[in-house]
């Protein structure tokens, strides 16, 4: 078997908030006067999830934070053998908490454009949303999209029960603004959010989507039309979605002819970044390097990235499953 952190890989479904790590966490809150606690190593169900979140917004209050956490995160993607990433940030959220709806967005990007040079790894944005709050915040995310160079994408994320019907027409705007359109879909929920997602949502990604198979019709249609899959298994396994890796649907998603990208949505939560993410495929599914690069391929190619980059991307890929292991 050869070695799955020099596979060249790209990953699309990560939340920047959710790849902070814990010594970080600490450091800020120190300074910020906000406890941190030890870390537990232990992670299970929304309710771990919702507080280790509200404990990252409370903690990230100056331009710095922002620009340590994006810089530490390429740093720590490109050990995983990351070359090209889609990272997701609540950027309008943070912006209002803290009374200044850009800063945490440009810190960001700083920190983006120096980690990215220091370690050899692309970077987007996708700024995402939560289905949960206004339709006015959702507008403001496109305004801070439309207005920074370097965001990617934008798209909806949270409780899927709350539908993303609210947002359309600022989906079909921020499609007319040229930017790309990513939506959590099919997680939590079954066909009718996923249909949304593809219809109205404009979507050209389903984030997870591992729900499509509750209906036939569906997986025909997102066959058809060749929307990618962002699957994130141990996260699902950790948030209930999935009994077990064992019981994942991943590998019946691949064998009904599925895009299927492998990707890590909370690494710092559930412990387990990119590299070891295929690892666990490997071992859950008993896949083979010729099958590992594949998947690592379909992520490239269903990346926003330049054409440029897809190609190299791809010839590395090559050239790692040509590599004698």
């Amino acid at each position: 078997m050869r070695d799955l952190l020099t596979l060249p890989k790209a990953h699309l479904h990560v939340h920047l908030e959710s790849t902070v790590r814990w010594g970080t966490l600490r450091e800020i809150g120190t300074a910020n006067g906000v406890p941190v606690p030890e870390d537990s190593g232990t992670f299970g169900g929304f309710a771990a999830f919702f507080a280790q979140n509200d404990l990252v917004r409370t903690c990230l209050r100056r331009p710095g934070d922002f620009r340590r956490i994006a810089y530490e995160f390429c740093e720590d993607e490109a050990a995983q053998g990351t070359r090209y990433a889609e990272v997701s940030f609540t950027a309008a959220a943070h912006g209002e908490r803290l009374g200044d709806l850009d800063m945490p967005l440009a810190a960001v990007r700083e920190g983006l454009a120096a980690g990215g040079e220091a370690f050899g790894i692309e970077v987007g944005l996708l700024l995402d949303h939560s289905r949960r709050r206004s339709v006015d915040r959702a507008w403001r995310t496109l305004d801070l999209a439309r207005r920074h160079d370097g965001v990617a994408a934008m798209g909806l994320a949270g409780d899927e029960s709350y539908p993303g019907d609210p947002f359309t027409e600022v989906f079909a705007a921020a499609r007319d603004a040229g930017l790309h359109v990513v939506h959590h879909a099919g997680e939590g929920e079954g066909p009718a959010s996923i249909r949304q997602a593809l219809g109205a949502g404009r979507t050209e990604r389903l984030g997870h989507g591992i729900r499509v198979l509750d209906d036939p019709d569906l997986v025909a249609e997102v066959r058809e039309r060749k929307i990618p899959l962002e699957v994130c298994p141990s996260s699902n396994v950790a948030l209930g979605f999935a009994r077990s890796l064992d019981d994942h649907p991943l590998p019946r998603l691949r064998e009904a002819g599925l895009i299927v990208t492998v990707n890590t949505d909370i690494p710092a939560l559930i412990g387990t970044p990119l590299a070891a993410e295929y690892a666990r495929v490997r071992d859950a599914f008993g896949y083979d390097d010729t099958t590992l690069a594949s998947l690592a391929s379909a992520g490239v190619d269903a990346s926003f990235a330049p054409a440029t980059t897809k190609a190299r991307l791809n010839q590395e890929i090559d050239t790692w499953l040509a590599t004698t292991p």
